[in-house]
């Protein structure tokens, strides 16, 4: 349904949900929960992405859970819907309890193997690209610095 919104509409309606979003999680200081997608590729590059809401810094695709939401299909679903793609490898990196707008959050943080290629929605996600860990742009955000590093930790465990 959301489809038949014409795109340039579809983003100014997702700014305009983002700013009331971190409004209310200001305010109400809801509990969430979400997950942070380290996408990487067969050469060790990472995928980030930029959104069409927030504060246009690189960021890892992922997003909010549904109340009740298994943190792995919501992994998932966060890929089909930002870059139209479907997983081939997923493992758990860590579960953090952090403090995002406000509010208390649960952010489970998944490496993440693509089935395919990524294609952004240009709704929500505007733009995806592959960087070396050489080539990781200075702007992206604070939180994603912290996933990063934690991605590397993992990365080493793994070898």
């Amino acid at each position: 349904m959301l489809q038949l919104i014409p795109p340039p509409l579809h983003r100014a309606g997702l700014r305009w949900a983002h700013h009331l979003r971190h409004t209310y999680r200001r305010i109400a200081r809801p509990r969430l929960a979400g997950v942070s997608l380290v996408v990487a590729d067969d050469a060790g590059r990472v995928m980030l992405v930029r959104h069409s809401y927030g504060s246009g810094q690189w960021s890892f695709p992922g997003g909010g859970l549904a109340r009740g939401e298994d943190p792995e299909a919501g992994a998932r679903r966060e890929l089909r819907e930002e870059l139209c793609c479907e997983v081939a490898q997923l493992s758990l990196i860590e579960t953090l309890d952090e403090v995002i707008s406000g509010s208390p959050h649960t952010a489970h943080v998944f490496a993440v193997r693509l089935a395919g290629e990524p294609r952004p929605d240009r709704r929500e996600v505007i733009e995806a690209r592959f960087f070396a860990e050489s080539e990781i742009p200075p702007d992206i955000h604070s939180i994603t610095r912290s996933r990063l590093d934690l991605w590397r930790a993992w990365r080493l465990e793994q070898r």
